[in-house]
């Protein structure tokens, strides 16, 4: 490609990356103080860690679900101290550690440590383009769609615009994907590591052992390297192994002896006493025994979707339901366009005949896989439907997104949606007036969305990008409405 083709998309990247610290700044500052799930804890630590100069240890009483729940219906005025709320003591401290000495520059203010959030953010979208542009080289769109998407949720930019470990622990694993991706996309399967692969092996575990001083939640960036050795037939390769794993697991090391000599057993990432401690936690069982299983289930998918895009505070702040609805038939239309991409990529064998991209493809698959695995796990126990225990593999979503938009803009494909979707805008017509309540929300939806389709198909290739890229204009609209539509007037 030359200089040429690249400078627009360059000018693009950094237009997204300019807008997206705008929104955080925004967001930082726009947003009351802790009035994000779990910040108070999470500044608790670096305060703990700037006065106290040592690792705090997790205690009982140190998550009051009574008072959790009083502070936060009054708002968290500043007659009642957040100090008590220490339930984030459990946590590795990588990203407290590098928030103290913005702690004491600033003497304790909110908003710096905030932004360093909101820079950990900015990162992830320069790994997310690299991420995605490796996979698709000759689909420049498609990279800046799917980062659009990573920058613009607005509950990804709350929760980056928090004091929160989630940003950094993200970016971490993002990082480690981007390696993994690379390598397992490269060579054969068969040949045996050289230096500079074991060089960028270990590169890549530096950054997974960083992550597990981050996060819990990039463990699962341990079996995603474990699959890689497998995809490139590596696990006999004593070199490729030591160098992928052995340096992640000795940065870790230190840190899960020290749990276990402070919280006993087997405790090596806090689990335990963590489990010990925030015993006030709404617990699934008990809801299942007073609401039922089916309206359990019905409302932990509900709220997670809605969660996912934005429901702001303590999850108290849902925005307006038609939103949801325009996000939930979207959905629905990226879905169906997904499921084409994979029809087509079948038919005409082109991804299945590139064995470095099959390889990719199954291994982010897998990332998107563990989180849910992870979110549906933790759910069995409490009742926990929150969005962003999705979020370490929004890059995966994002471009799985993508792809189903791409897809669904094709002429042939736009042309039949349009049609289904007009179908459903009549349905919902004759519905709403036999039953007496017709949606306009949805009838205007489904009849927009399908003249968009239909209209575009007859466009020349221009205002088809443009059809792509409405998507995520609109997100960035959304994005920019949220914080004085919703967080200000309700928080």
């Amino acid at each position: 490609m030359t200089e040429q083709l690249r400078r627009p998309e360059t000018w693009l990247l950094s237009a997204i990356i300019v807008v997206y610290s705008v929104l955080g700044v925004l967001y930082a500052v726009y947003t009351p103080p802790w009035q994000a799930p779990d910040e108070p804890a999470h500044y608790n630590y670096v305060r703990y860690l700037a006065e106290e100069r040592r690792l705090p240890v997790m205690q009982p009483g140190d998550y009051p679900p009574a008072y959790l729940e009083e502070i936060k219906a009054a708002k968290f005025p500043p007659e009642m101290s957040i100090e008590p709320l220490r339930f984030a003591f459990w946590h590795p401290p990588l990203y407290y550690l590098l928030l103290v000495p913005l702690y004491l520059l600033f003497r304790g203010a909110l908003i710096p440590l905030r932004l360093f959030s909101v820079a950990c953010g900015a990162g992830l979208l320069i790994v997310a383009y690299g991420l995605v542009r490796r996979l698709f080289p000759r689909l420049e769109s498609l990279a800046l769609g799917a980062v659009s998407l990573v920058a613009f949720v607005p509950q990804h930019l709350a929760m980056n615009a928090a004091v929160n470990n989630d940003a950094l622990a993200d970016l971490l694993l993002a990082g480690v994907m981007w390696g993994l991706v690379n390598w397992v996309m490269e060579g054969t399967q068969e040949d045996r590591v050289n230096p500079g692969e074991r060089r960028r092996l270990v590169l890549i575990s530096v950054l997974m052992g960083l992550g597990l001083l981050t996060k819990a939640s990039t463990l699962i960036s341990l079996p995603l390297a474990l699959i890689a050795l497998i995809l490139r037939r590596k696990w006999s390769d004593a070199r490729a192994v030591v160098s992928l794993l052995l340096p992640a697991l000795l940065l870790a090391l230190p840190w899960m002896v020290r749990n276990v000599t402070v919280y006993g057993g087997l405790d090596v990432f806090g689990w335990g006493r963590h489990a010990a401690v925030v015993t006030g936690q709404p617990r699934t069982a008990e809801w299942i025994a007073l609401y039922g299983p089916g309206n359990v289930l019905r409302w932990g998918l509900i709220t997670t979707f809605q969660s996912f895009w934005a429901q702001f505070g303590w999850m108290a702040v849902p925005i307006d339901q038609r939103i949801y609805l325009a996000l939930a038939l979207f959905c629905g239309l990226v879905g169906v366009g997904f499921v084409l991409y994979l029809r087509r990529v079948w038919r005409e064998r082109d991804l299945l005949e590139d064995k470095g991209r099959q390889r990719a493809a199954g291994l982010l698959v897998i990332w998107l896989l563990l989180p849910g695995a992870s979110w549906l796990w933790y759910n069995v126990t409490f009742v926990q439907h929150q969005g962003r225990y999705w979020f370490p593999a929004l890059i995966p979503i994002a471009l799985f997104f993508t792809l189903g938009w791409w897809e669904s803009l094709r002429v042939e494909n736009a042309r039949r949606l349009a049609v289904v979707l007009l179908i459903g805008c009549v349905a919902a017509i004759v519905g709403g007036l036999l039953s007496g309540r017709l949606s306009k929300t949805l009838v205007a939806l489904t009849g927009g969305m399908a003249a968009l389709l239909a209209g575009q198909s007859f466009l020349d290739t221009r205002f088809r990008l443009a059809a792509f890229a409405l998507p995520y204009l609109g997100l960035v609209a959304l994005a920019f409405i949220c914080p004085f539509a919703f967080i200000v007037p309700y928080l």
